[in-house]
């Protein structure tokens, strides 16, 4: 349900919208789109869009959008940083890839800050937002959008 607020003497504007995502394990998922779709519909034509990921185990990345190689690589060097079943971790209540789930989201963030002009999210020719599963199995993830500014 979108919660706008404007003022009353200004044109200052807040939206803000939760997408939720069906993940089918481990990997990057572009949201690209959805988050730019939501930023037209806000109105905003200047000022920030914050993405947050409300999870442990997943997390949010600014990534190249045209060359999959680039995530697969990303993939293959967390894995080697934080691998699956390290005897190092107490935490295993939901399995090997648990802790390291949770490593991996801190150590690639929670949370984007995207500028916002001309009603456009203000990415790099080769800039795509993702949503980064940490887990190996399917989950369902919320991302809450904040998209203010000046309309």
């Amino acid at each position: 349900m979108p919660r706008t607020r404007t003022h009353p003497d200004s044109s200052y504007r807040c939206d803000q919208q939760t997408l939720t995502l069906e993940t089918r394990g481990r990997g990057t998922y572009n949201i690209t789109n959805q988050v730019r779709e939501l930023v037209q519909a806000s109105g905003v034509r200047i000022g920030t869009c914050h993405c947050f990921v409300q999870h442990t185990s997943a997390s949010l990345i600014l990534c190249e959008n045209a060359d999959p190689t680039v995530r697969r690589d990303l993939e293959a060097f967390l894995a080697r940083l934080v691998p699956d079943g390290d005897r190092l971790f107490d935490h295993t209540d939901e399995g090997p890839d648990d802790m390291p789930a949770h490593v991996r989201a801190i150590l690639t963030k929670m949370d984007l800050t995207l500028p916002v002009s001309g009603g456009q999210c203000l990415l790099g020719t080769w800039q795509g937002i993702f949503l980064y599963e940490h887990r190996t199995d399917a989950h369902r993830r919320r991302v809450t959008l904040t998209i203010q500014g000046i309309a």
